[in-house]
């Protein structure tokens, strides 16, 4: 049986560009895991683990302009958008070696044995160590950021595990090249390329989740293609955990003194959040509760007028804009759904980005309508129009899970008057962050990042984004009078490699 090509497509025209691999068979996988598992020691030194993750940023960083010419060739998301996701992947990279020299994700507590405690304590001494190898699956809309060198496997390789990366059909070529090199950056440090294995192929990503030697999977795409894997991964003799992203609708409330207060920057803020990336972000403002009456309609005018104006774009692939096209087209045919401006399709390869209204009552009880409470992935957004408060509650209490919920108040509630606290209240069970007069658009790597949410955003509680992001990798383990000469370095009492530590209570660094 000869092998499946993989083939490079431009999504400008939908033509295939150039073959860059072949997908990976049963063997193929078996053979990459386990060349994975084998090299999993050399990433057990952390100084030789955090220069491997800086030397992978300046190699990354310093093949930019070829890196970012054959992502917009497979992605069509353009060169100044994708030259901005390099950056935030290389400066994640920069992150997460910090941890690792910083080493307080190891979580090292001691206790000295206290014969006077109930019951007494004897010595123990506890730290994380990392689960084993990794699978990874990339993501279509970040060929960088979610992708082969991206969140998941920086905060593996930051743990100490070694990744096998599922490539995207959507970005192959790109996928290669930067895993090629991640693989140059090991080399410099002595670490076996195999670290970071990629595989291609739908097949091989079911084979994947499924293989002994993985001992964990970060997963980034749809509610069906992940819970599927979710599943595979929970049916295996040994379960694993499953860290996926898979759906977000990030419902935002405007007030009824917001919209009144500022109609127009409300607009146009809603109008580039839904837009940006044509549509393609995976906190996308998909369902906006707005008041009805005189503020709600100057807020319409806004947003009708800037979202006319933000112009056709390419999706990533013409399967996502078909599915576009017959998402809107079926959310545009409910009764009392109006559209200001129609989304749908553009020219044969296009979309053109637009809005649907309807009243909030119509959200509140199932039935037809809760089309409007499922993602659509592109550039539309849903308006719904409220007459009161309990309107706003009661769709707000039909709501999945969700990565994002945001709420604009006025500048008399934002100070604390009025039901600004209760709507962060109503809104705080239904997300992972929560914004106010904000775009959930644009999600910043730093420290006190939470990218998740309840089910469907993800199907943990961890974050993909941000420096805890490394927890998912790790598992705890106590040793327990165990004599000083057979602990392992990070729980011995001289501390010899100086990390931060609880011991006895007290906090040390």
């Amino acid at each position: 049986m000869s092998a499946v090509q993989v083939w490079s497509v431009d999504p400008r025209t939908g033509k295939q560009r150039e073959q860059v691999a072949v997908e990976a068979t049963p063997e193929d996988v078996d053979r990459v895991v386990r060349a994975a598992h084998s090299a999993r020691g050399a990433l057990a030194d952390r100084a030789v683990r955090a220069a491997f993750l800086r030397t992978a940023a300046e190699l990354l960083d310093g093949a930019k302009d070829r890196l970012v010419a054959a992502a917009d060739a497979e992605t069509a998301l353009g060169p100044a958008r994708l030259t901005g996701e390099l950056a935030r992947t290389c400066f994640q990279l920069r992150a997460f070696a910090g941890i690792v020299d910083e080493g307080d994700f190891l979580g090292v507590i001691i206790d000295h044995p206290d014969d006077t405690a109930t019951p007494p304590i004897p010595d123990l001494r506890r730290y994380k160590v990392p689960l084993g190898v990794v699978a990874v699956y990339s993501a279509s809309n970040f060929p960088f950021a979610f992708s082969v060198p991206g969140g998941d496997t920086a905060s593996a390789l930051a743990a100490g595990c070694p990744v096998v990366v599922k490539a995207h059909p959507d970005h192959p070529a790109t996928s290669e090249l930067v895993a090629a090199v991640l693989g140059q950056a090991a080399a410099q440090h002595g670490i076996p390329q195999a670290v970071v294995g990629l595989v291609h192929g739908f097949e091989a990503g079911v084979e994947l989740v499924k293989h002994p030697l993985i001992a964990a999977a970060g997963f980034t795409g749809s509610v069906r293609g992940g819970r599927a894997l979710f599943d595979a991964a929970a049916a295996r003799p040994v379960p694993i955990p499953f860290h996926g992203e898979l759906g977000s609708l990030n419902p935002v409330v405007v007030t009824q003194e917001a919209a009144a207060e500022r109609p127009e920057q409300i607009g146009t803020g809603l109008a580039g959040s839904m837009t940006l990336g044509v549509g393609q972000f995976c906190v996308k403002p998909g369902l906006v509760l707005a008041p009805a009456g005189p503020g709600g309609d100057e807020l319409i005018a806004s947003l009708a007028g800037a979202v006319k104006g933000a112009g056709e774009g390419v999706l990533l692939d013409h399967r996502m804009r078909d599915n576009f096209v017959a998402g809107v087209t079926d959310r545009a045919a409910l009764p009392d759904v109006e559209a200001p401006v129609t989304p749908g399709a553009g020219d044969e390869h296009t979309v053109s980005p637009g809005f649907l209204t309807v009243p909030a009552a119509k959200l509140t009880e199932e039935g037809a309508h809760d089309l409007l409470l499922e993602e659509c992935f592109g550039p539309v957004t849903v308006v719904a129009r409220y007459e009161d408060e309990d309107e706003v509650t009661a769709v707000l209490s039909r709501l999945p899970g969700n990565l994002t919920a945001t709420v604009h108040l006025s500048s008399r509630e934002a100070s604390g008057e009025g039901r600004g606290a209760e709507i962060l209240a109503e809104l705080t069970p239904l997300a992972g962050r929560v914004l106010v007069n904000g775009w959930p658009t644009g999600v910043a790597v730093a420290p006190a990042q939470h990218h998740g949410g309840p089910y469907p955003a993800t199907t943990s509680t961890s974050t993909s984004v941000g420096g805890t992001a490394v927890e998912r990798w790790l598992r705890p383990v106590t040793y327990q009078s165990t004599p000083e000469a057979l602990l392992p370095p990070e729980l011995r009492d001289d501390n010899p490699l100086g990390l931060p530590r609880r011991v006895d209570g007290t906090m040390e660094r």
